[in-house]
């Protein structure tokens, strides 16, 4: 049997959830910015309690592991190194990206064809956002990149596939895409902890661990701070 715990804190969502087996047995979850290092260890706390396992009963810490939000990132990872080192527990770490195409082909609210690519988008500023493209094997077809989006950007993939786009990303995109036929928005996608499931008992089986000590999150970007309003 595997307990792995799983976080994301990649975008705004501050998730994590208990999976035993690759099932989903418990997961807390708060949608808010600027939130994540006020809950994160509680929501943490109360998981393990809720489903009466002590810490010691974990097997894995999975964490997400970017591109994303710079400060989420590193709360997210920082705590899962922290808690790998207290426990002596192995780390396995996932992309973002790939864990939100996860959430799809996974989950049981939508069905895609055989054809249809996957485009999971996060808000980087502007019209930059992070993304990748997937079939829905989850097999990735497009390399992780920071794309401006204009009229132009994925036309050669949407004059021969549909695209599905979501993610916070997604949304201020749909006006500049959305005219094509072949672009679908997928309104109201939340990031969760849930879509490490498939990939982390995956890579446990396996025994694809990072190293605690040396791992870092995948910023895609330099960190550059904002100027505070005079």
């Amino acid at each position: 049997m595997s307990v792995i715990l799983q976080i994301e804190t990649a975008t705004t969502s501050c998730s994590v959830a208990l999976a035993v087996d690759g099932k989903v047995v418990a997961f807390k979850q708060i949608n808010e910015r600027n939130i994540h290092a006020e809950v994160i260890t509680l929501f943490i706390d109360e998981l393990v309690a809720s489903a009466n396992l002590t810490y010691d009963n974990l097997d894995a810490i999975s964490v997400s592991s970017g591109p994303g939000s710079y400060t989420g990132l590193r709360i997210g990872v920082s705590t899962a190194k922290g808690l790998c080192f207290a426990l002596d527990k192995p780390l396995i770490a996932i992309e973002t990206l790939e864990a939100m195409a996860y959430g799809i082909i996974h989950g049981d609210d939508f069905t895609v064809d055989e054809d249809v690519l996957l485009c999971p988008m996060i808000d980087a500023r502007r019209m930059e956002v992070y993304c990748a493209l997937f079939d829905v094997h989850g097999q990735k077809v497009r390399s992780t990149s920071a794309d401006i989006i204009d009229e132009h950007s994925f036309a050669e993939e949407l004059n021969k596939h549909r695209i599905i786009f979501f993610g916070d990303g997604a949304d201020k995109c749909e006006a500049t895409l959305g005219a094509n036929p072949n672009a679908q928005f997928l309104p109201g996608f939340v990031n969760s902890a849930t879509f490490l499931t498939h990939k982390a008992a995956e890579k446990f089986d396996k025994k694809e661990f990072v190293d605690v000590a040396y791992f870092e999150p995948y910023y895609l970007k330099d960190f550059i701070a904002g100027k505070k309003a005079l």
